[in-house]
């Protein structure tokens, strides 16, 4: 049962800144033992258990202890999924020494690799998987929760080769769970979309790459940084500015001494069709002249402490009260603050970052909210902590559609989520550190993450904490460019990495990998597309699509996108060549240095038209090769075009969604409208050619594999 006492508060201080089919595949939920109430009028000693103390802090219960939990045994799967998030490997070791997973959102500032200790996000969905069948177990509570794995080689009952056992443990809320019984993974994807919502299809340019650091200090950096991407031809989509942005760390407002003419610097990027994102955090600085704040308490839309008063604490603008997005007339509040009229400066190219919405609390217990704190309904802090960061990115998705009138998708990227996050926007892995294991382990945090149904996630590109070194940062530039969320950011004690300043040879093979991200990007957004109608996960272990094959089922170096392109990043340094495992029957593989060349093994069926990347005309290496290497075999694909930022594709059936077919022996290829009756598609995509309504595409039979 939960233990109640928590990890000891961090070290480091503050923040620098279908059907079962026979007992194989039963799933077999036993009750645990709860925690027991103690009597008011029991033993002296016994009231300690009201209070909770650590450090200087205590966590009064007012309601007394309490817990829930629920035990499942799982014969026949030893390999388990899921319950991000914390940078551990992709398939669960057990806990037998002891130690649980937890889930509890916190500011981990550089946190540890390898460690069952949650950090930004919860998502408390566990997934298994056999040759013979996948499941879910998706256990929806937002306080604190425990998650014990263990696995045993045998169980005479059921006569199951093997054997695992979780221990779900809440401090709070009641048990309301979900089996989902597949039997494939894209089936319990299927299941589990249909209960917390699909992932919604981000905005095209949101796809590219981002370009970020804490700080980009004023307009003259923002517009020098801009033209530094445009004199090294680098591709980009979106810049983005941190809280040193604001007047005081007042969110919603712009430093007119270093940011004089807002809008002035927007139009600059909208002439380049490129977008702002900016920083927008929970916490509100105690201020009666800032409106934001005044506005907010006379609401009563703060937090409260357990005497029922505003709760302050510190964060980066000093004293801080936390708005309450539990409250939904917060959260309609909140979103209103992004309509033009309101936040005055900012423009339709503007885009929003949700940070420190777990939420941070500098000095308060392990940095967050005490678990005494009241929400909306008198509600303690403890029974909805993990759900927190979500409704602010709720409330701020929302905004950003509610000032277009409707008709724009948004974008915004938050560090703290929760099951259903996916709705909503973009996940990042938070503030990691520039070295090689970081690296190596993001892997692994991007398929648990896309897994657990959050398919737009990303790492911090050359490590958000200290200096990499050159191969490191153009290493981490190939990795995440394969990657569905590619940003570059940095601490602002770094030194400064935009690409240029490299040596040449680095500055180009960065230059190289970013438009080779652009090539593919048609691929990309299609598996967005596919993944908000199927909440299959655009990126993808190996064993999602190879499920009979046990080699995929540890396999967490190399994954799919979407079911076209197999991926093994270079993670070591000093390498020179990798050990690629090829799962499954095809024979071509696609590299940005060889482009299509002959493997062993490897699928190729990844048809993307021509990019232009910004200002510039489509070159020639963006027109695509789709090769159907073995003789007598075919190749399919599948494309979705639609403006890339409007609802018009959902609204009004404005889109277009082409399946490519390839016959090798014939050599020929035919284009299938699968859309017969739609209203005429949308304009083409920036430079194709007027009047070309397919895209180039280079069709090679077995004979004309390229070198």
């Amino acid at each position: 049962h939960f233990s109640g006492p928590r990890s000891p508060p961090p070290s480091k201080g503050d923040r620098d800144r279908g059907p079962p089919r026979g007992d194989r595949d039963r799933v077999q939920p036993h009750l645990s033992r709860l925690a027991s109430l103690p009597s008011v009028q029991g033993k002296e000693e016994d009231l300690g258990l009201w209070e909770e103390r650590w450090g200087p802090f205590v966590d009064v219960k007012a309601n007394g202890p309490s817990s829930v939990g629920l035990d499942f045994s799982l014969p026949g799967f030893e390999h388990v999924y899921g319950i991000p998030q914390r940078a551990q490997s992709l398939q669960l070791p057990d806990t037998g020494n002891g130690e649980a997973y937890r889930l509890y959102n916190l500011d981990v500032y550089g946190y540890e690799i390898h460690d069952k200790m949650g950090i930004y996000g919860s998502v408390p969905y566990l997934l298994a998987h056999s040759q013979g069948r996948t499941v879910g177990v998706f256990w929806l509570n937002a306080s604190e929760t425990l998650v014990e794995i263990g696995r045993r080689a045998a169980v005479e009952v059921s006569g199951a080769k093997c054997h695992t056992a979780v221990r779900w443990m809440s401090e709070g809320g009641v048990i309301d769970v979900f089996l989902l019984m597949g039997p494939t993974p894209s089936a319990v994807f299927q299941q589990y979309g249909r209960l917390t919502g699909p992932p919604a299809l981000p905005p095209l340019f949101s796809l590219g790459y981002h370009q970020c650091r804490w700080n980009y200090e004023d307009e003259r950096d923002v517009r020098a940084v801009d033209a530094g991407f445009d004199g090294h031809d680098i591709p980009y989509d979106a810049l983005w500015l941190d809280i040193e942005h604001t007047e005081g760390k007042r969110y919603f407002t712009w430093d007119r001494q270093r940011f004089p003419d807002p809008t002035g610097m927007q139009d600059l990027l909208r002439g380049k069709r490129r977008k702002l994102v900016i920083i927008t955090d929970p916490h509100i600085k105690v201020d009666p002249d800032y409106s934001l704040y005044s506005q907010a308490k006379a609401k009563g839309y703060f937090v409260k402490n357990s005497a029922g008063e505003d709760f302050e604490g510190i964060c980066w603008p000093g004293a801080c009260s936390y708005l309450d997005f539990t409250n939904p007339e917060v959260r309609k509040w909140y979103a209103d603050q992004f309509a033009f009229s309101t936040y005055k400066g900012s423009t339709d190219v503007l885009f929003a970052w949700n940070d420190m919405n777990e939420p941070s609390v500098f000095r308060g217990p392990e940095l967050t909210l005490p678990k005494d704190a009241l929400h909306h309904g008198q509600r303690e802090h403890r029974e909805l902590h993990n759900i927190y960061g979500l409704y602010q990115q709720m409330a701020t998705a929302a905004g950003l559609v509610q000032r277009s009138g409707g008709e724009e998708r948004p974008f915004v990227l938050t560090r703290s989520f929760f099951a259903g996050s996916q709705k909503y926007g973009a996940v990042w892995t938070g503030d990691n550190r520039a070295e090689w294991s970081y690296l190596k382990i993001s892997i692994p945090m991007l398929l648990t993450l896309s897994i657990a149904g959050i398919p737009f996630c990303g790492a911090d590109v050359g490590g958000f904490i200290g200096d990499p070194d050159p191969e490191l940062l153009v290493r981490w530039y190939q990795a995440a460019a394969f990657q569905p969320f590619f940003r570059g950011h940095a601490n602002r004690d770094t030194k400064r990495r935009e690409p240029w300043l490299l040596e040449p040879l680095h500055t180009r093979l960065i230059r190289e990998t970013v438009r080779e991200r652009y090539t593919l990007l048609p691929y990309w957004y299609s598996l967005f597309y596919r993944a908000q109608e199927t909440s299959v996960p655009v990126m993808r272990p190996l064993w999602v699509e190879f499920p009979t094959e046990p080699e995929t089922f540890g396999a967490e170096e190399e994954y799919m996108l979407g079911n076209a392109l197999l991926v093994h990043p270079v993670t070591d340094p000093g390498a020179t060549s990798v050990n690629v495992f090829l799962p499954g029957p095809a024979e071509v593989a696609y590299s940005p240095k060889r482009g299509l060349f002959r493997l062993a093994r490897l699928a190729a069926q990844a048809p993307a038209p021509p990019r232009r990347h910004r200002g510039r005309r489509a070159p020639a290496f963006l027109t695509a090769h789709v090769v159907c290497a073995p003789l007598q075999a075919s190749a399919v694909g599948e494309l979705f075009l639609d403006d890339g930022h409007s609802f018009g594709y959902l609204r009004r059936n404005r889109y277009l969604r082409r399946k490519f077919s390839f016959q090798s022996g014939a050599g020929a290829s035919g284009v299938k409208r699968e859309t017969p009756g739609r209203p005429p598609p949308p304009p083409l995509p920036p430079g194709a050619s007027p009047g070309r309504r397919s895209p180039p595409v280079a069709s090679h039979g077995a004979a004309r594999v390229p070198d």
